[in-house]
């Protein structure tokens, strides 16, 4: 079928037969798989799921009729052989002759069906792809496909679509009676395709290449009949009167409002904000129907543990109001959505253990503005986000075509609450030390600054490296994982380029927890040979640089409310006289009371401020590359050679101190462990009896 890249919901046809020739059954289930997956307009992350029947030795030896599944938690555009499961087709199909099971009947059957005990727990779904009578099964959530079921006469459109080559199912929870109910409509003759009502698409083949064009055959289709009926119609009932803001004054809008929104959801954990300006998504924020499809519901079962059932709408004018208002909106609306989330949890039956999920949101839509979405870590905001992509897809489509449709308040909590489904969730590793974090790293380029970067990172943060070298910094936070770092260039001595630096960090994270305040530099030259510019370099970067990133982050942190950790990386010089180095010492100085006096203003708000004092961290520092290297050398009567050695030697430990000693020292002063410390300082130095605390 020819592709028209302008029908909605259409899409590209991945199909290469040179890659597909010669894979083996399983490999090819892959291959299939991962082409379905690379689509989310097709499969949602760790939504849908394929399968392959085969003939196979079991473990005695003996030919057994065999089918692959993918795996509970699996998400299909990634997964390998190793996330499908391998049941003995035989006996579950013994299973047909049943009338019900229960979940956890079903659930305990699967398993003992498995080939291997190691293998991953088998799909929700299984069953349905064991009783359609075909060798391969796609079972996905397509954008197109859901504007038909997602639509309130969607059978009679689909009818309209795909004639007899189409079967409707009805919404039923996934389970034993959907399997059934799946299998016997891929049973009659013609059937080409099933719709299951408000939930997505089963299509079969005899190949791997026959299934999958069958699922773009579906998609595309229904694609073209969308765009055919809608043509002319304008998206979601058209405009407001408002039209969505210019870029720039709508960056200084959220920067303004997002840390205000940042602790109002973040009763539970802190959360990672994330922002979306898309065209697509603000042409649904400045729809005129848009606030009501929204409290519609999902447009899949899918989306719910990842957006709930409804996003929190926030009316906004843009040309009456300004942030002002906006905040207190925002801080309203989500007090209001916590209480009808609880509310809505007592009202349906629970389980004897079960307890209510986070009442936040995890997407806020601002009218004339943009999509807001907020998760645990950076994975689920950006997943919370890339799931209502979908919504808005087919909110689009449906509304046009006729009354979009959803699951009911009791279908929804069916879904969400479900054991099966909450199962998923249990997969993901545990929470990181500081998931949910964001730090702010200055000098995060240098030898220190990139370890604390990769050590907060690693701890589950996300991370502004910020540093004067743009390529550095970039680098810096190129080494991270994918998303989890963010470079952003400051001078820590410009006010308004600090300022300009939390403005960044914030429209990419949504606020700031940590700062580490670190960005340095050094100079070495008797009281007499130290010029007023000389001092004045050192005071300017180590004093008001180091009030200037504290100023701003205290102004983040208060109005997120939800405390946080500050943390000057100063020295052991801090604490002893430097011979040659007054303008640093004093600076260093200066630091560390400047960090108590931080924590006499922060306690009462809950920010925590400490300090770490290094000495001679030689591995990795640009300041030990300078000229500092030689001006110390020579204040001991060294060759700089000797200078790394001679550290060691005068520590009581014997060791040198390496960044990542620091970074560890920083990690413990921004997490947990520390939580009641606050005005401490720490020494990482080896044990230098000078600047022992008195």
């Amino acid at each position: 079928m020819t592709v028209h890249v302008s029908a909605a919901g259409a899409v590209e046809d991945r199909w290469d037969a040179g890659k597909a020739a010669g894979l083996g059954a399983i490999e090819g289930l892959v291959y299939r798989s991962n082409l379905l997956g690379a689509d989310r307009s097709v499969a949602n992350y760790g939504g849908g799921n394929t399968s392959t029947k085969l003939l196979m030795p079991d473990h005695t030896g003996r030919e057994t009729r065999t089918i692959w599944v993918k795996g509970s938690g699996s998400d299909l555009a990634t997964i390998t052989a190793t996330g499908f499961t391998g049941l003995r087709l035989d006996d579950m199909l013994l299973l047909q002759q049943r009338e019900q099971m229960s979940d956890e009947e079903m659930v305990a059957y699967l398993a003992s069906c498995q080939l291997r005990p190691a293998m991953p727990r088998s799909s929700i779904e299984t069953l349905l792809h064991a009783f359609v009578p075909h060798t391969h099964v796609d079972h996905t959530h397509p954008d197109a496909t859901n504007m038909l079921c997602c639509t309130a006469n969607g059978e009679a459109l689909a009818r309209e679509c795909y004639g007899d080559e189409m079967v409707w199912v009805p919404y039923i929870r996934p389970g034993f009676t959907l399997s059934k109910q799946v299998g016997e409509a891929a049973s009659a003759p013609g059937v080409r395709l099933v719709l299951l009502a408000k939930h997505g698409l089963v299509t079969w083949g005899e190949t791997h290449e026959e299934c999958y064009h069958n699922t773009i055959y579906a998609i595309n289709k229904a694609a073209e009949f969308v765009t055919s009926h809608t043509a002319g119609r304008e998206p979601f009932g058209g405009r407001r009167a408002l039209y969505s803001l210019p870029a720039s004054r709508r960056d200084h809008l959220l920067a303004s409002v997002l840390p205000t929104l940042r602790g109002a959801v973040s009763t539970s954990v802190p959360k990672i904000l994330q922002v979306d300006t898309s065209d697509a998504v603000r042409e649904f924020v400045c729809g005129a129907e848009s606030e009501t499809l929204t409290q519609v519901g999902a447009a899949c079962p899918d989306h719910l543990v990842h957006t709930k059932r409804l996003p929190l709408w926030v009316p906004f004018d843009p040309e009456r109001e300004a942030e002002t208002e906006l905040k207190e909106q925002l801080v309203a609306g989500v007090e209001s959505y916590r209480k009808e989330y609880e509310a809505y949890f007592e009202r349906n039956p629970q389980q004897d253990s079960e307890s209510m999920a986070d009442p936040n949101p995890r997407v806020v839509l601002i009218e004339g503005v943009g999509m807001v979405t907020a998760g645990a870590n950076l994975k689920a905001a950006r997943l919370s986000g890339e799931l209502y992509h979908r919504a808005i897809a087919v909110m689009r489509g449906a509304s046009a075509l006729g009354e979009y449709v959803s699951l009911t308040e009791g279908e929804s909590y069916a879904v969400e609450y479900w054991p099966l489904e909450l199962y998923k969730l249990t997969l993901a590793p545990k929470p990181s030390e500081l998931e949910g974090r964001v730090a702010f790293v200055t000098g995060g380029a240098g030898g220190i600054g990139s370890a604390i970067a990769r050590t907060l990172q690693a701890a589950g943060a996300c991370v502004v490296v910020a540093d004067l070298d743009a390529e550095g910094a970039a680098q810096v936070a190129a080494e991270l994982e994918a998303g989890w770092g963010h470079a952003v260039i400051v001078d820590v001595t410009e006010e308004d380029a600090v300022v300009a630096a939390y403005r960044e960090a914030t429209l990419t994270y949504g606020g700031v927890d940590i700062l580490v305040s670190n960005a340095g530099l050094a100079a070495s030259a008797s009281v007499e040979e130290t010029s007023v510019q000389l001092w004045d370099r050192n005071h300017s970067v180590l004093t008001r640089g180091y009030f200037l990133v504290s100023r701003e982050a205290f102004k983040v942190l208060k109005q997120q409310g939800i405390g946080g950790s500050i943390v000057f990386i100063a020295s052991k010089n801090a604490l002893m006289g430097g011979k040659n180095a007054s303008a640093y010492s004093s600076a260093k100085a200066a630091e560390l009371h400047l960090a108590r006096c931080l924590a006499e203003e922060g306690g009462g708000t809950g920010i925590r401020v400490n300090t770490v004092n290094p000495d001679a961290v030689l591995q990795g520092s640009r300041i030990w590359t300078s000229s500092w290297r030689e001006e110390r050398a020579r204040s001991y009567g060294i060759a700089p050679d000797e200078l790394e050695e001679h550290y060691r030697r005068r520590t009581l430990l014997g060791v040198n101190i390496l960044p990542e000693d620091i970074a560890e020292a920083v990690l413990f002063f921004t997490s947990s462990r520390s939580s009641k410390s606050t005005g401490n300082f720490i020494n990482v130095d080896g044990g230098v009896s000078a600047a022992f605390p008195r």
